[in-house]
């Protein structure tokens, strides 16, 4: 009787003992931020954030862009020379280099958001400032410190990101070029009403609008839930991640939110490490290569305009003739002063179009061939067309050219931009996209001096310096080592 006493309670222990280790396990179920994003989903948090961090384009076209459209109008104002509107430009660029990689460093030590505030409010007090400049060293002084808080806008791209779903990054992340295109042309249609009216200090005036007003917007996007996680601050992280399944209308996966703390961050040595040295600087080269097509075509479009070149053939050579009624020994000149006409403007608003043109063959392209095959064949294409312009057409045909070279390097950004936010870890992203950003500064700061003073010495040379740059870039993304399409975001390396 003793012994079937104790052997039922032996019995009962048993049961207990398992049903323990049933809760027990229940309990240790655990879900990352990775998995609590694919599970949320796509919803309507994501397309405020769409709008919201795809604004933040607007204000950097309009910073940006504002340099082609206001060269003219400082040079006959200070009578500037070649170089001279050249070297804003390069400026404008050499503070965006230097200030990425410091925003890049920051924002993965104290937060994607931060940086992207301070940025906005730091570019808009020194563009307004811009506007009172007193004279030619006043204004590329206040250019560049405008470069410094632009560069920090990246920040923007990262957190959308971060956020977005796995299937939705490559077809949400070029979407946001459309962005960019508003920006541009809106500072170019206020530029032609502008200019000739209230002048260029009220054109910069106007273009730093969209920045104030984007400071109020910020306070609805949170702080990227992977940051948070990845700096230890799971608590943050699962209140983000709870509320953008409640706006989404949801549900969260089940267990606890656990992610590894790596206390090594954002940290240059990082991206020399074995696993990524090749693909850093092989993303080096691409982001240098893009940066200087890119403000190459841009400069370039407006230097003709501006210099009403046209081209006719001539016993089979390629003329450069200034448009009747213009002055010869003003054409000679080096402090040329020919303001923008209507029709200028009009030309640089349908070759500006042309960067939406190839979006959706470019969506396609990202998400059937993947990353590198796509930006490969469009920086091909991109060499193709800066050697077409060489050739003697008529002003429909030089348009059509400018336009299909719009479309192609606003291509190969979209590319480049989306590859590099999803090939780093989330430890060191923002360092990675800064000094690419940084880095591919430097093409964008020998671009003018390429479009504004060597192509009015040797148009064929510039052009083919142009093209050579982009064939070595599509063969390093050829070559690229690692494909990240339909890869998940890495938390850690």
């Amino acid at each position: 009787m003793t012994e079937k006493k104790t052997e039922g309670a032996n019995a009962i222990a048993l049961e207990e003992m398992g049903t323990q280790g049933q809760e027990m396990k229940k309990e240790q179920k655990t879900f990352t931020v990775e998995e609590a994003v694919e599970t949320i989903g796509f919803g309507r948090f994501h397309i405020a954030l769409f709008l919201i961090m795809g604004s933040t384009g607007v204000a950097e076209a309009m910073e940006i862009m504002l340099i082609a459209v206001v060269g003219p109008v400082i040079r006959c104002e200070w009578q500037l020379g070649n170089w001279q509107v050249a070297l804003v430009t390069t400026m404008v660029f050499f503070g965006y280099m230097i200030a990425s990689v410091i925003f890049g460093v920051l924002a993965d030590r104290y937060g994607r958001w931060k940086i992207l505030f301070i940025s906005f409010i730091w570019g808009a007090y020194f563009s307004l400032l811009t506007s009172f400049s007193p004279s030619y060293i006043w204004f590329v002084f206040l250019r560049t410190m405008v470069g410094c808080g632009v560069s920090g806008h990246a920040q923007g791209l990262i957190i959308k990101t971060e956020f977005l779903p796995t299937k939705y990054r490559g077809y949400m992340l070029p979407l946001a070029q459309v962005f960019w295109l508003t920006g541009s042309l809106l500072i170019i249609g206020l530029a032609s009403v502008v200019n000739p009216t209230l002048g260029w200090r009220w054109l910069i005036r106007m273009a730093s609008l969209p920045g104030i007003v984007l400071l109020l917007a910020f306070k609805f996007i949170p702080e990227s839930a992977r940051y948070n996680v990845s700096s230890g601050n799971d608590k943050a992280a699962l209140a983000t991640l709870q509320w953008i399944a409640k706006m989404n209308r949801s549900v969260m996966p089940e267990g606890k939110l656990v992610e590894p703390v790596e206390e090594r961050r954002g940290q240059f040595k990082d991206l020399m490490d074995p696993k990524y040295l090749r693909t850093t600087l092989q993303i080096w080269v691409i982001w240098l290569g893009i940066s200087f097509a890119y403000y190459g075509v841009i400069l370039a479009s407006a230097e003709l305009l501006e210099k009403n070149l046209v081209c006719a053939t001539r016993g089979g050579g390629r003329v450069e003739e200034a448009a009747i009624g213009s002055d010869s020994e003003e054409i000679r000149s080096p402090c040329l002063c020919h303001l923008f006409a209507p029709s200028d403007y009009k030309i640089m608003i349908i070759s500006t179009a042309g960067e939406i043109a190839l979006n959706p063959v470019n969506i396609l392209g990202i998400n059937l061939l993947g990353r590198r095959l796509s930006l490969t064949i469009t920086m091909g294409c991109t060499a193709l067309f800066f050697l077409l312009l060489n050739i003697c057409t008529s002003s429909s045909g030089l348009i059509g050219f400018l336009f299909m070279l719009r479309a192609l390097v606003s291509a190969n950004f979209n590319t480049i931009y989306i590859y590099t936010a999803e090939v780093y870890p989330t430890t060191m992203r923002a360092l990675g996209l800064g000094t690419s950003g940084s880095l591919c500064r430097i093409g964008a700061m020998v671009a003018p001096f390429i479009a504004q003073v060597l192509m009015n010495a040797s148009f064929l040379g510039a052009l083919c310096l142009f093209a050579s740059v982009c064939v070595v870039c599509a063969i390093s993304a050829f070559t690229l080592p690692i494909e990240t399409k339909g890869r998940a975001l890495q938390q850690s390396k």
